[in-house]
């Protein structure tokens, strides 16, 4: 599939088929994660792949958003190694994170897959389920696999309504 291709066939899917995703194409989604820039190219994101029935059920209850996907990614960051920005000491591990679940989701599409970014959780229960330390904060979760149905992407704004030249 061609990138533009890519971007115009990515859709929130929210229902997928019984069926589990090959390591393969595990690993490729990972790579695609992997290779996503960061501030400072200092990779502050940790990607947890949850795929066995425990860890799924235990996910289930920290966000009623997992639609029932037999494979979901947790993107989190290191807040230890995240870049901060000097003049305010903001900290960019969650634009970083959100770089790497983006670049996750159009290799997923690519693959023929289909995914969903979720933030609606109780992310203290995710770290939680998933013994992360204090100084790993989780995003967001990607319900991941093979789709039911293949839907349109939704609708976008016209240019005019996001865009402003100066």
């Amino acid at each position: 599939m061609e990138f533009f291709e890519v971007l115009e066939k990515r859709y929130s899917c929210r229902s997928f088929k019984d069926t589990m995703v090959s390591d393969e194409l595990i690993n490729k989604i990972l790579d695609a994660g992997i290779l996503s820039p960061t501030a400072v190219n200092f990779q502050p994101e940790r990607i947890y792949v949850c795929k066995s029935k425990e860890i799924i059920e235990k996910l289930k209850e920290a966000s009623k958003y997992t639609f029932d996907a037999k494979l979901i990614f947790v993107i989190a960051y290191d807040t230890n190694i995240s870049w901060k920005r000097r003049s305010d000491n903001k900290e960019f591990g969650m634009v970083d994170a959100a770089i790497v679940t983006t670049n996750m989701m159009n290799a997923i599409t690519a693959l023929g897959l289909g995914s969903c970014f979720v933030c609606s959780m109780h992310q203290d229960m995710v770290e939680k389920i998933l013994g992360l330390p204090d100084n790993i904060k989780v995003l967001a979760m990607l319900p991941t696999g093979y789709p039911n149905e293949i839907k349109p992407h939704n609708k976008r704004k016209e240019k005019n309504e996001i865009v402003e030249y100066r």
